[in-house]
């Protein structure tokens, strides 16, 4: 790897400082490549997150335009961003923030013909969707291409987030077997959105620098009406048709 220049240095500084990160970990994250699913809530948080760590190679995907509606919790779009594609929106913003990133930015729908071509060489899934159907492709991808998968979910006062692992861990399919009645329009306060996607960077860049610590099998429960951390314990369903390699073959 490449020697970091002085810019990075200066830009890079207050994390370089750390022991966790170093000079050697901030050139893992200027390698890393990281997919993120959707630039609403959680994606708008997130994308601006691993810009801002200097993750030198970033995709994000989102078949929506911005509404009046998405202004409360979805901070990269602005008033005036009002009926333009997410995409082109936050690739706006992620660009002013930090010019050295590679963002690439696909205005589509995520479906089962072309996740895994979306998700391409990505090293790890930031999930920022709001449906399970879309999850159950990424978690898919995820175990396919064996990479793990940081499922964030935000409801009202309330957010979730767990890191998949393909081999080590339970999958999402292992953790919400079922397909649930989705509502179309979910209540939710801005931070929830805010705090929850800060948890699900912070794995991302966890799990590109090799540190330990991670939400893995375990599931953080957010409950911000009083403040309340919780953790599920989770573990793989032996019977899962995704990451179970004895059943895969019969889906």
């Amino acid at each position: 790897m490449t020697n970091l220049s002085s810019e990075e240095y200066v830009r890079y500084n207050r994390q370089i400082i750390l022991p966790e990160v170093g000079e050697e970990g901030q050139k893992k994250i200027r390698n890393a490549r990281v997919f993120i699913a959707g630039v609403g809530g959680l994606g708008s948080v997130s994308a601006y997150y691993m810009a801002a760590a200097g993750v030198g190679y970033i995709s994000i995907a989102d078949r929506d335009r911005v509404n009046a509606d998405n202004l409360n919790r979805q901070i990269l779009h602005h008033s005036q961003d009002i009926g333009k594609p997410k995409t082109a929106s936050a690739l706006e913003k992620l660009r002013q923030l930090n010019p050295h990133c590679h963002i690439r930015a696909v205005q589509e729908d995520m479906r089962e013909e072309n996740i895994m071509e979306l998700v391409g060489d990505s090293q790890l899934i930031l999930d920022a969707t709001d449906n399970a159907e879309t999850r159950r492709l990424l978690n898919r991808a995820s175990v396919s291409k064996h990479i793990p998968f940081v499922y964030g979910g935000i409801n009202g006062l309330n957010g979730m987030v767990t890191t998949f692992i393909p081999g080590e861990t339970a999958c999402f399919e292992c953790l919400f077997p079922h397909k649930a009645v989705e509502k179309t329009s979910v209540a939710v306060l801005g931070p929830v959105a805010g705090l929850t996607a800060s948890v699900q960077s912070m794995e991302a860049l966890k799990l590109i620098l090799g540190m330990g610590g991670l939400l893995k099998n375990r599931l953080l429960y957010i409950q911000c009406s009083d403040m309340t951390f919780r953790e599920i314990n989770i573990r793989k369903n032996p019977d899962c048709n995704v990451c179970n390699t004895e059943r895969r073959g019969m889906i």
